[in-house]
């Protein structure tokens, strides 16, 4: 029978269990009594490892168990919260409250590899605002002490002033586990893209070639975000900061790249101008030292006559047209040629159109590595603008430079997430983005919820934490462009300004909350001791989200109650509109075997049922698993 049903796992991926089982089916000669030789793997690597102890790297303090942060496992959940949200039924958006390396760790099963950009606004470790705690533990535990504003010794974690010590250690310790998890999410094309300033930019870069690899180093951007920085260094005025960008497969990345920002030269229309946009003319001859004669031919200008390359320059041997006849016959017949009667003659140009080149694609150019298009005062006014001239939140980015390399890197349905999100900065340009280019753009925002300060703007406004700040920003921010593009949309639709919301908890399940490394006597007194799989206080949607969410569902499923033979049950539909999962999850309930059978008969791919849902009665549970197996329909139980 057990062959036949299947168990939720009660964590997220143990992912040092899982590189050993990747070594195992790699090199099966370095696994020795189902453990790793490393002696042998060195040994096999030969030449490929590095030579003694001196070796170049980035070291400090505290590495190695920043490292097991990142792999230790955890039972963490996801609550929907139905009542911070917008849009639930239809929208693709996501809004976390919660602590960025648990919520990473939650979001590997399905989300790996499926993330197409990261951008992410970290603590500047300025020693005023570094408010993640660093006691190594770095689980839920410390979610839940840091939300409570005390350590584990009953001290306040506010700030990580210079003269500590670890001043850099600490913020090294923070950054390592969450990089190393956040790669895991990007597509073999993806990128991610880190703000940061001169504290800590140095070590930024030598982290991200080590968690990313050298190579997939893409650019360090230099964002010139303001004009006098009045005292903010005692030796020089500081007007920039840096955005450093790292590729998952940089071989796998197109080049990036935006659009024209000259347009106010393109000044012509003709009756492409919807299609092409507005046109510039250029000369359709050209200097070449290069000189061939199947570039060097007469065109027949509108009134007969015959123009050379050489007609503004007849001493010239090495004027040549641009295109070869054939080519210039089929730009004739596309409109991209302009011919213009001259006091000298007629003469002939190319048409150079503001949205397409001559091969009929978008005009773009590549990003430079230098960024001054928008001081970060903007970001600043925006927000306050949004709140009614209140400053609720201290330098956010502006919306345009955020949008210049969302633009550069997505497009489609791509998925973007930012696990800082401080006041919503990214999801309120991703929106702003999609409503201007008709794109599809899907948006993951992650922010702890920190408390304002007291006395603050944004406590006095009734917000308590920078989250609840970030999700009425990005509310604010979805009805001010409703408003700006209500019946003007190009696409004909409106686009996507929902979210679903959801806060970090611990799990639901009281059988999954106590530790694995207990007494073994322990771990089953306490078992035994457990009436219920579920907490009481767990709605159905909770532990629906948790299940899905341990299976490898997404936190955007369609997702519908329903009744079927008397039973209150939870259908989670595929994109063709087919019951992908039926869920029963009411353990106070015993269902009968008819109405166990009406269930099967819904035809599900897969059932879902809590384990105490049967209250001990192992031949209903069988008949249920022969039913499934008779339609071929998965069964599993938490």
């Amino acid at each position: 029978m057990t062959d036949d049903i299947h168990e939720t796992p009660s964590t997220t991926p143990n992912f040092r269990t899982e590189l050993a089982a990747q070594l195992a089916d790699l090199i099966p000669e370095a696994i020795a009594d189902g453990k790793v030789d490393v002696e042998k793997l060195k040994e096999l690597l030969d030449g490929d490892v590095a030579d003694g102890v001196e070796r170049f790297g980035l070291f400090w303090p505290g590495k190695k168990r920043a490292m097991r942060a990142a792999q230790e496992p955890t039972t963490a959940t996801l609550k929907p919260d139905f009542e911070n949200s917008k849009d639930w039924d239809t929208t693709k958006n996501v809004f976390i409250e919660g602590d960025n390396l648990e919520v990473l760790k939650i979001l590997q099963k399905h989300y790996h590899a499926k993330i197409k950009m990261i951008y992410i606004d970290p603590p500047y470790n300025t020693g005023k605002d570094f408010v993640y705690p660093d006691n190594y533990k770095e689980g839920l535990e410390t979610y839940l002490e840091w939300t409570r504003q005390v350590n584990e010794e009953g001290k306040k974690v506010t700030t990580n002033a210079e003269t500590e010590g670890r001043y850099h250690s600490n913020w090294l310790n923070m950054m390592y586990p969450r990089l190393k998890l956040a790669r895991n999410l990007l597509t073999d094309d993806g990128v991610i893209f880190i703000s940061i300033d001169d504290h800590e930019i140095d070590n930024l870069l030598k982290l991200g070639k080590e968690v990313f690899g050298e190579t997939n180093h893409v650019t360090t951007f230099v964002w010139k975000n303001k004009t006098g920085g009045g005292n903010d260094s005692k030796d020089v005025t500081s007007e920039h900061e840096y955005c450093v960008v790292f590729a998952r497969n940089i071989s796998r990345v197109t080049k990036l790249t935006s659009a024209v920002d000259n347009a106010d030269t393109y000044t012509l229309s003709d009756e492409y101008v919807e299609e092409r946009g507005r046109y510039k003319v250029e000369a359709l001859y050209r200097s070449s030292l290069r000189y061939s004669d199947s570039l060097f031919y007469p065109i027949q200008a509108p009134d007969g006559t015959q123009i050379m390359p050489n007609d503004s320059n007849p001493e010239s041997t090495k004027h040549i047209w641009r295109w070869s006849r054939d080519t210039l016959a089929q730009k004739i017949r596309e409109g991209r040629v302009e011919f213009r009667q001259t006091a000298n003659g007629w003469r002939v140009f190319s048409k150079q159109y503001l949205l397409q080149d001559d091969d009929g694609n978008p005009r773009t150019k590549g990003l430079r590595s230098v960024v001054d298009m928008v001081g970060s005062r903007r970001g600043t006014e925006e927000v306050k603008a949004l709140f009614k001239g209140q400053k609720l939140f201290d330098y956010p980015k502006p919306i345009d430079y955020l949008k210049h390399y969302v633009k550069a890197t997505t497009s489609g349905d791509d998925l973007i997430l930012d696990f800082f999100a401080g006041s919503g900065s990214i999801a309120h340009a991703v929106m702003s983005l999609n409503s201007e280019d008709g794109e599809r753009r899907r948006v993951i925002s992650v922010q702890l919820p920190e408390p304002t300060e007291e006395g603050s703007a944004a406590r006095a406004a009734g917000y308590d934490t920078i989250a609840a700040v970030a999700r009425a920003r990005i509310g604010l921010a979805a009805q001010q462009i409703k408003n700006e593009v209500a019946g003007q949309l190009s696409t004909g639709r409106m686009p996507d300004l929902g979210w679903r919301a959801y806060a970090l908890r611990e799990t639901n399940f009281s059988k999954w909350r106590f530790s694995s490394d207990v007494d073994e006597d322990a771990l089953q007194q306490h078992l035994l001791s457990l009436r219920d799989s579920a907490t009481d206080d767990a709605t159905v949607d909770d532990l629906l989200t948790e299940i899905l969410l341990k299976q490898g569902y997404s936190l955007t499923e369609d997702i519908s109650p329903a009744e079927i033979g008397g039973l209150d049950v939870r259908l989670v539909r595929d994109r063709d509109g087919d019951v992908a999962v039926l869920a029963y999850l009411n353990e106070h309930v015993k269902p009968t075997l008819e109405q166990l059978r009406a269930l099967v008969d819904e035809s599900p791919a897969k059932i879902i049922a809590l384990e105490d849902a049967f209250q001990g009665d192992d031949e209903l549970k069988t008949n249920l698993a022969q039913l499934c197996k008779s339609k071929g329909i998965e069964l599993w139980t938490a």
